[in-house]
């Protein structure tokens, strides 16, 4: 992925207004973020965890996508994989929940997605992070396979979101 700035950010949300989108929290760790290792640019909102917010670059340009996260039982760690990445956590996984772009989101429609709770699933993919014991399982596809398959992952939730 390319390298974005702060602007870039906020003018790629599909599900935000402009004012929305001028108002998040975009991480100041811009410069220091693993660009050529990721394939989107995924972070919670510190001053509200239920907010997390995804920033991909697909077909040529930046789209965005806000996103809210589902309250989570008390006592409930079981073992869940993420939709994304095929990364299996003990409590790392969480539905999060985008309103769909447009007249539908307007309208209250919304698209969810299990996903990493961190929203790394490029660097659990790569091998640059690791969730515990059996959380990537054997499989027979080469690294490039498994990018290839969590960014047409991505393209089809955010395909879903901009409806």
């Amino acid at each position: 992925m390319n390298p974005l700035t702060e602007p870039e950010i906020r003018a790629a949300f599909i599900n935000r207004t402009k004012g929305e989108a001028g108002r998040l929290h975009v991480p100041r760790d811009l410069a220091d973020r693993p660009w050529a290792d990721l394939d989107y640019l995924g972070w919670r909102d510190p001053q509200a965890p239920d907010r997390a917010y995804l920033v991909a670059e697909l077909d040529g340009r930046a789209i965005g996508v806000a996103l809210r996260s589902s309250a989570s039982a008390p006592g409930q760690a079981r073992r869940s994989m993420c939709s994304m990445c095929l990364t299996t956590h003990t409590g790392g996984v969480s539905l999060l929940v985008a309103p769909r772009a447009g007249k539908a989101g307007r309208q209250g429609n919304s698209v969810g997605a299990y996903l990493c709770s961190d929203l790394a699933c490029s660097l659990y993919v790569r091998g640059l992070k690791d969730a515990g014991p059996g959380a990537r399982l054997p499989e027979s596809l080469t690294l490039e396979e498994k990018i290839e398959r969590t960014v047409t992952h991505l393209a089809g939730f955010v395909a879903k979101v901009s409806g």
